[in-house]
């Protein structure tokens, strides 16, 4: 319930863009402010609102200042932007929050870690991009700590929102649609960092060149723990959980470890929790597993960095990929690495993907999914080799083309896998 100590009560609020975030701030706040709402969908009340004067705007992480309805307006009233994370932080103020970003593994790493604080009688909440947006937890005590996932949109604009603890993943080129460089995107990452004070904690992945980079060109705050060694292999035979055997799950299980050193948790519960973890859907899931075959729906890879660390490890790769390929990405993968590898590509963005792999792997080209995924089991079915194949569908790309988002191009792919592996 918002209180009058917040600065967000009583005041003249305009609220841009109402997907689930802007929504869930109506709610917020609509018992005690005068609200506006508007969405770039609505075609007419521009006129009416620019002639307001509000306190404050709250923009939907959705919306970008630079090409939206209301850009002019909102450049003109740029110190009265805030966001649902700026109201989240001004009325939790005492709440321990532990917020986790970076262009890969955001969900899965902030899904262990809300894991392994329920299991240690921890009053957690899982929020932010993953789970209920930051507003509309019930039942909020002092002690009830929060585990949030933060994009890039959700920081941009934010001017308030702190936490106790930081965790920055990784960082490569992603989103640059919006954030039109690489250096903006790092910016918008890093305010997470710059936000927090002596008495609160950054981990970060310093083996990763625009991490390193931003701390040897700039000073923050917080203690800074840096992520750099490989993870003893004695606690992973102790964990014994296939899910972290690749490199990408491992490098994030090194988060996990270090909050649970700075938070002092109990070891035998921590080790409980890991060795019964079995992933998030479409994030490098085995939906099908024999001695000839394994079959990987990897949905959730939108970007080539979000595929490598897994093609890494693997070799004779049946490798699925395409969809709307993101401006910017690179592909930061060997001939060497590429080990007894094919490609069968899809997707709007055909010449962008052969570009990428024809100098390192065999392809091939199909209109659809449906197509590709038949091919695939004939070429399957032809090869006389008796080595173990994986089927990874991991796209690269983003699933705008074809489908309305990862969950539904990962779902369609499991009904394909299911008709074709049966026939």
């Amino acid at each position: 319930m918002l209180n009058n100590q917040n600065i967000f009560y009583k005041k003249k609020i305009l609220i841009y863009g109402l997907g689930k975030s802007g929504r869930s701030v109506f709610k917020f706040l609509n018992k005690n402010n005068k609200i506006i709402k508007y969405d770039d969908k609505l075609k007419s009340g521009i006129k009416k609102i620019i002639a307001v004067k509000f306190d404050y705007i709250i923009i939907s992480p959705g919306i970008d200042i630079k090409k939206c309805n209301l850009s002019k307006f909102l450049k003109k009233n740029s110190k009265k932007i805030y966001t649902d994370l700026d109201i989240f932080y001004n009325q939790y103020k005492k709440n321990n929050k532990i917020t986790i970003t970076g262009t890969n593994g955001k969900s899965t790493t902030a899904k262990i870690l809300y894991d392994v604080l329920k299991d240690q009688k921890i009053d957690v909440r899982l929020v932010g991009n993953i789970g209920n947006p930051v507003l509309l937890e019930k039942k909020v005590t002092n002690k009830t700590v929060f585990v949030i996932e933060a994009s890039s949109y959700q920081l941009e604009y934010s001017k308030l929102f702190s936490s106790n603890i930081s965790i920055i993943l990784n960082i490569s080129p992603d989103h640059l649609e919006r954030h039109k460089t690489i250096n903006r995107y790092v910016t918008a990452k890093f305010k997470l960092v710059k936000s927090q004070s002596k008495k609160d904690f950054s981990i970060l992945n310093t083996k990763n060149f625009y991490i390193k980079r931003e701390l040897k060109s700039k000073i923050f705050l917080p203690k800074i723990i840096r992520v750099e060694k490989e993870i003893n292999s004695i606690f992973l035979k102790k964990i014994n959980n296939q899910y972290f055997s690749t490199d990408g799950n491992k490098e994030n299980l090194k988060f996990i470890l270090e909050v649970a050193k700075i938070l002092k948790l109990k070891k035998n519960f921590l080790i409980k929790t890991l060795k019964n973890f079995k992933g998030l859907k479409y994030r490098q899931e085995i939906i099908y597993q024999s001695k000839k075959i394994t079959i990987i729906n990897d949905s959730k890879a939108t970007t080539f960095s979000s595929s490598v660390s897994l093609l890494k490890s693997l070799t004779d790769v049946y490798w699925i990929m395409g969809g709307q390929a993101k401006k910017g990405d690179i592909l930061l993968l060997s001939k060497k690495e590429c080990k007894n590898f094919k490609a069968y590509i899809f997707g709007s963005s055909k010449y962008f993907f052969i570009n990428k792999i024809k100098k390192l792997m065999k392809y091939e080209y199909f209109l659809d999914l449906k197509s590709l995924i038949q091919k695939l089991f004939i070429d399957l079915k032809n090869d006389k080799k008796t080595i173990p194949k994986t089927i990874l569908f991991s796209p690269s790309a983003a699933s705008f083309d074809n489908f309305k988002n990862f969950e539904k191009r990962g779902e369609y792919f499991n009904q394909l896998i299911r008709k074709y592996k049966n026939a």
